[in-house]
């Protein structure tokens, strides 16, 4: 049974909830002394790539902006090239890039509320 889109969004959200309690308890630098913390960051950018994958198209394209495709090809790269993983890349994505993917997951999550209440 297929998933309703708005699950994707909200798995999204809590992956990034869970990347923002892991990023408080570092910097970069002990961020990349911590096999943890890189874990649990690491495994949960792979949920929001993931989810990415499963979203239908016509949801990312409300929010052209970001560019779903290198989201999900982030959960490949992760996942396929772990022994590569570029720990500077990872915290560059989690200080640069996660933010904005939240304001715009939440934005598609607003629209589709007040649509629903249309």
């Amino acid at each position: 049974m297929p998933r309703e889109p708005k699950v994707y969004l909200r798995d999204i959200l809590d992956s990034i909830r869970k990347i923002e309690q892991y990023k408080a308890k570092v910097n970069q630098v002990t961020f990349k002394e911590n096999e943890l913390v890189q874990d649990g960051i690491i495994r949960n950018l792979e949920i929001i790539g993931e989810a990415v994958k499963k979203m239908p198209d016509s949801m990312k394209k409300t929010r052209a902006k970001l560019d779903w495709k290198k989201i999900a090809g982030l959960r490949d790269v992760l996942i396929h090239g772990y022994f590569t993983v570029d720990l500077d890349i990872v915290w560059d994505i989690v200080q640069n890039k996660v933010p904005e993917l939240k304001d715009e997951v939440l934005a598609i999550i607003s629209r589709m509320d007040e649509q629903k209440e249309e």
